[in-house]
């Protein structure tokens, strides 16, 4: 699953990095990806729509036994 979700992430990397930011694959428990948004991504304020429409869309799309994804500092 692990190397699923990292092809995932490198899909999307690019319009993160765009934008000054970046993302981390931190840890997945349980279904659960853990991640942490870098760069201009970790604070800005649009982070958790960031997150959840754009990266966690993308991830369960490529890999849908994950659970949900999360953001972690």
């Amino acid at each position: 699953m692990r190397e699923k979700v990292e092809k995932a992430i490198e899909s999307i990397r690019p319009f993160l990095q765009r934008d000054g930011g970046d993302i981390e694959l931190v840890d997945i428990v349980d279904g659960v990806v853990k991640v942490r948004l870098k760069g201009a991504c970790g604070g800005c304020p649009m982070s958790q729509i960031t997150l959840r429409e754009g990266v966690g869309r993308a991830i369960k799309k490529e890999v849908p036994e994950v659970v949900r994804v999360e953001s972690i500092e």
